[in-house]
């Protein structure tokens, strides 16, 4: 490993100097990114698993950059409130002192200013901790070298904005976290993992060597016993072997997901699950509509007692008549036949902005303007949220998931989780809204109107569920419809 002397005429000692890295050697496997970016590489990603060390390597390669090349050096928590407790005031259990200051020792700095977690060192160049909440409102010039932890928990507009700014500046920027999920972070890794120029590392407990095989199992049980055999088990997988597929802490429903994927009933990259649309079943559907966010349809069949969840949708920014032709796009190119759209209490109200007229009464004109081939649309009961959510836990086991058609909403739901109270250190009863909350909303619509939907299709007569599914009973404009979409599908396979 290379170092580097630092010696500013130190205290006003001539010829003091500071060895850096201060008192720290890396690991092995802390090496190799050490080595790369000593050799002048720009963009390094670490999939590292909890304790690995990530951000020794980080705080120590910044005191070592910032004393290569003058400028500004930003470390970036996912919230600025984190910074304090987690990086500066936080104390190495090895050596009794601060973290920030084994890494940037006393004789380097000019100053330190507590109140904006900032140290200017005597070279020129600047160390602070900010949130990626916060970053657009610092000022003074931008950063030339840039540390991301947790990354997978950041706001990923913040790399973003900054990018471009590193990037024109020819500084550097290292992204360091554990999984939470299939997110932006999952995203960057699959990018790193392929780009020239970029370096990526992968790091399970297994492969470090940090714990013990005793301790691994022994932090399993105590996973098991405080949340249940199989989120303990996703903990853990997420936490210690850096899975993507586990549900995130918090997760309200992360039990039910991880069992349904234990099960087969949700599949995973590695092993996908596929639910074909049943012609001659009608296809329901659940919603949350966003006036100025977003908005998410679920798409599903009673087939046999199980609900087979067949497509998932989303967009932003969009009127119910885009809605409403999606929904008819649907039904054309595969074949959809629609029993009841379960709109959620809110679609009732009328809006000035549709001259008087509410959501619902929008999409029913729509239908009627279509011959009614959106089947019908309709107000799903009102529950507050925590019923809501009781609703869903009792539907998951009924459910299987089509993998390619909903692993974006699927990723939602196991996104879905409580707030933290930083104060009492644990998680609140009340959900955190943020952008998993508006695929979770449409789920608890399907979780207490799938079994309407159940008796709606049950009492079809059963004549017309049979030619339903009979060509006899089609007409020419649907098997025409149906002819296409098949000739369609043989041309993109």
């Amino acid at each position: 490993m290379r170092g580097l002397w630092a010696s500013d005429a130190l205290d006003g000692v001539v010829g003091m100097k500071i060895r850096l890295p201060n008192g720290w050697t890396p690991r092995g496997y802390q090496e190799a990114p050490w080595d790369y970016l000593v050799r002048g590489g720009k963009r390094a990603v670490l999939k590292w698993h909890r304790r690995s060390g990530k951000d020794d390597l980080g705080l120590h390669w910044t005191a070592f950059a910032a004393h290569q090349r003058v400028g500004n050096y930003w470390y970036m928590l996912p919230e600025y409130s984190q910074a304090r407790k987690s990086m500066w005031d936080a104390v190495n259990p090895n050596t009794g002192r601060r973290r920030i200051d084994d890494a940037f020792p006393m004789e380097l700095r000019k100053t330190t200013r507590d109140q904006e977690m900032m140290i200017p060192f005597k070279n020129g160049s600047s160390f602070q901790l900010v949130g990626s909440d916060n970053f657009n409102s610092l000022v003074g010039s931008p950063p030339v070298g840039l540390v991301f932890s947790e990354y997978a928990l950041s706001q990923p507009s913040a790399w973003g904005y900054l990018m471009p700014i590193v990037e024109e500046n020819g500084g550097w920027a290292m992204f360091n976290s554990t999984p939470r999920g299939k997110n932006h972070f999952k995203n960057l890794c699959e990018f790193a993992a392929k780009e020239p120029g970029w370096f990526y590392s992968q790091l399970t407990a297994d492969q470090s060597g940090v714990f013990t095989n005793e301790q691994l199992v022994s932090i399993l049980r105590q996973l098991q016993a405080e949340h249940g055999d199989e989120y303990g088990m996703a903990l853990w997988m997420q936490e210690y072997h850096v899975s993507f597929e586990a549900a995130m802490p918090g997760a309200i429903w992360g039990d039910c997901l991880s069992k349904a994927q234990e099960q087969g009933r949700i599949g995973t990259d590695e092993s996908p699950v596929s639910v074909p649309h049943t012609p001659g079943i009608p296809v329901f559907t659940g919603w949350d509509l966003g006036y100025d966010d977003d908005t998410v349809c679920w798409y599903y069949q009673l087939v046999d007692g199980d609900i087979h969840v067949i497509n998932y949708h989303d967009s932003r920014f969009k009127d119910i008549e885009f809605e409403c032709l999606t929904l008819l796009n649907k039904s054309t190119e595969l074949g959809y036949e629609y029993g009841t759209h379960w709109l959620p209490h809110d679609a009732r109200p009328r809006t000035k902005a549709a001259g008087g007229k509410s959501m619902l009464q929008q999409a029913i004109e729509f239908n009627g303007d279509h011959e009614g081939k959106l089947g019908r649309f309709a107000i799903a009961p009102s529950l507050d949220v925590q019923e809501g959510i009781q609703a869903a836990r009792a539907t998951f086991p009924r459910c299987r998931f089509d993998t390619e058609r909903t692993e974006v909403g699927v990723d939602h739901l196991k996104g879905y989780r409580r707030e933290y109270d930083e104060e009492k250190q644990t998680f609140s009863s009340r959900p955190e809204h943020d952008k998993h909350s508006h695929a979770a909303d449409a789920w608890r619509t399907v979780a207490v109107t799938w079994k309407q939907s159940k008796r709606a299709a049950e009492e079809r007569p059963l004549g017309e569920r049979l030619l339903r599914g009979n060509v006899v009973g089609m007409t020419f404009g649907t098997m025409k419809n149906d002819h296409l979409r098949k000739m369609r599908a043989l041309r993109q396979s």
